[in-house]
């Protein structure tokens, strides 16, 4: 009998793939596969975030290719898809006119976002937090291969931008369309979403953990078993893509025995952490507040998007080629990973030069991305981390010549503290950075380092980098994005006001006469035996305030509320609200429409009192999934 059982099982999972896979070869469709899929979930699960991450590793690695394309047609005017960015980039076969290169690549990225998809300009991870926390998760199919092409004409012409967040954005928008055309459950979607912008990431990178951390740290909305494994399947995809095309190599070579050293700390040596801490912390602002400040420069400027950015080029173009006239390099143009790999094998050793290349590196940062560029901060972050931490530690050395700091490891605490004070990923910024060094000796100065310099840049300001620019268009991110202890709690423990019940036939001067409130209170309407609607305590407290004691209540009355269970959760509240368009709840025992079992009345105003929740947070206007 339990054979008999069994094969029926296995024959009838066969038929399943049967049906499944006859779609490819006449017999079957594209709904059936969408059908199977849904019905088998952890399956669905697994393959999904699998095929995720293989088009995130993938997706980089082509990325990374389209940029050296761009970069030998802009510098040396010759087909070739092979470039290494941890070497400074020979002088252009143009002279001054390279100048230019990085204007005519802004003219063209100006072109394709004005045309087909505005939301690729800028650094990408905004777009996908405002994707997932005011648009449930949807974005726009287009904005793969735009993301894609604008910031490697942008990196590849010379623009100081980074391809960590185009990976990001690209990888997230097609886990999104993958998860939208499945029809998937929303928090499928923000898992698969998260998925993607982890698996690009740590394929850039060659970081698997902080591509893990990343989207714990940024983007998932829920932390659990089920939207962490996806995450974590699609991480661990994507770099093992990468190091297929790429290597095993991380993205920068740091000698691990010039971090040894860092095994045992001196008491000064701990001071001068928690200094360097400071230092990138008020670095990380100043280099947060001049994106947004050329940005409204920028917006200031007369003439349109194609005059602002072409404009912002051609001083990135006069930088780039005025320090290679100087010192021999570009330095600050693309990536930058050059001058970084640099410093960390003790090659730049200048104070002066280091700190220069700092503040080169933030103006022509400010100046592709206010301008209206597309490209990343992760690049820039880390350049401006690492030649501030050499600055730092060789700059220390002349005055305390006794302490035994090094340049690779404060070159390398200072990425991480950027990197974490300036997203806000303090995580993620110390683990990407211990996978790099893949030395443990460096965890505890990393700890200190990231902590503090994240700690300073809260002092000054609770926005990230990221958040900033959700905040100036209005829309405001929690900063506890998972961990919301409001939405497990009970709706009716938010109750502060109490409510009356008034027959519909009342008038105002009856209700204002009777009921003499000392604090305010909402009113429901009743009429035989039914609920009619409910008049907000702020539309009493008005009418009280202005002395309009007269005429019937009926104009007056709320309709447009929702009748719900008195022992139901904020989350089931909120999420009832995004469906039905409703701010009224009434709260009744089993959902009964009896005024008699109405124990408590509900409204948003009443939710944004108690700070749960921010007032431009309102669920309703979210749009629904189509």
């Amino acid at each position: 009998m339990t054979a008999d059982r069994s094969r029926i099982g296995v024959r009838t999972y066969v038929d399943s793939l049967k049906r499944l896979f006859g779609g490819f070869f006449g017999n079957g469709s594209i709904g059936e596969l969408r059908s199977w899929l849904l019905s088998h979930n952890p399956i669905m699960q697994f393959f999904m975030a699998l095929f995720v991450g293989i088009v995130a590793g993938i997706g980089a690695v082509a990325f990374r290719r389209l940029i050296a394309f761009f970069h030998n047609l802009f510098f040396f005017g010759r087909i070739s898809f092979v470039y290494n960015s941890l070497e400074h980039t020979a002088t252009s076969v143009w002279g001054p006119f390279i100048i230019l290169a990085p204007a005519l690549g802004g003219l063209c990225v100006a072109w394709m976002i004005q045309k087909f998809a505005p939301e690729a300009k800028g650094h990408g991870v905004p777009e996908v937090m405002d994707a997932i926390y005011y648009k449930r998760g949807l974005m726009r199919p287009q904005v793969v291969l735009i993301k894609a092409v604008a910031s490697a004409l942008n990196i590849g012409s010379g623009g100081s931008v980074g391809r960590e967040g185009p990976i990001i954005q690209m990888g997230a928008a097609f886990a999104a369309n993958l998860a939208s055309w499945l029809r998937l459950e929303e928090w499928q979607r923000y898992a698969l979403i998260a998925a993607g912008a982890g698996g690009g990431i740590a394929a850039t990178f060659n970081t698997p953990i902080g591509g893990v951390l990343f989207a714990v740290e940024l983007m998932l909305p829920e932390i659990s078993a089920r939207t962490l494994v996806p995450v974590m399947i699609a991480t661990g995809t994507a770099t093992y893509i990468s190091r297929i095309f790429l290597g095993h190599h991380p993205s920068f070579i740091i000698p691990t025995l010039h971090i040894a050293a860092t095994a045992q700390t001196s008491p000064t040596a701990f001071a001068a952490y928690l200094l360097l801490g400071i230092v990138i912390g008020l670095a990380a602002w100043v280099f947060m507040r001049s994106i947004y400040l050329f940005e409204d420069i920028f917006n200031a400027v007369p003439g349109n998007y194609y005059t602002r950015h072409v404009l912002g080029m051609l001083l990135v173009g006069v930088t780039i080629y005025l320090l290679e006239r100087f010192t021999g390099h570009y330095y600050v143009e693309g990536v930058g990973y050059a001058a970084v790999q640099q410093v960390l094998t003790g090659q730049l050793l200048l104070p002066g030069l280091l700190l220069i290349l700092a503040l080169l590196k933030l103006m022509v940062t400010a100046l592709t991305l206010g301008s209206g560029g597309s490209g990343g901060i992760f690049s820039p972050s880390l350049f401006i981390g690492a030649t501030v931490g050499g600055a730092f530690v060789v700059l220390a050395h002349l005055l305390f010549p006794a302490l035994s700091l090094n340049i690779t490891t404060a070159a390398a605490l200072g990425m991480a503290g950027m990197v974490g004070a300036g997203t806000g990923a303090a995580l993620t910024g110390a683990v990407m950075i211990f996978e790099m060094t893949r030395d443990y000796n460096i965890m505890i100065p990393l700890i200190v380092v990231v902590s503090v310099s994240y700690g300073v840049r809260r002092l000054i300001t609770p926005d990230t980098i990221y958040t900033i620019k959700l905040i100036r268009r209005g829309h405001s991110i929690p900063e506890s994005r998972q961990s919301n202890l409001y939405l497990s709690l009970q709706a009716a423990s938010f109750i502060r006001i109490p409510f009356v019940r008034l027959s519909a036939d009342a008038d105002w001067s009856s209700l204002l006469n009777r009921h003499r409130f000392r604090q305010q209170a909402h009113v429901l309407i009743e009429e035989c035996g039914h609920i009619v609607g409910v008049i907000p305590a702020e539309k009493l407290a008005a009418h009280r305030r202005c002395g309009a004691g007269v005429g019937a209540l009926a104009g007056e009355v709320r309709r447009d509320l929702c009748l719900i269970d008195d022992q139901s959760l904020l989350v089931d509240l909120l999420a009832k609200m995004r469906d039905d368009g409703c701010e009224i709840f009434v709260l009744s025992r089993n959902k009964s429409a009896d005024p008699t079992d109405v124990t408590d009345i509900l409204t948003w105003n009443d939710i944004v009192r108690e700070g749960c929740l921010p007032e431009n947070l309102h669920p309703t206007v979210v749009p629904k999934t189509t």
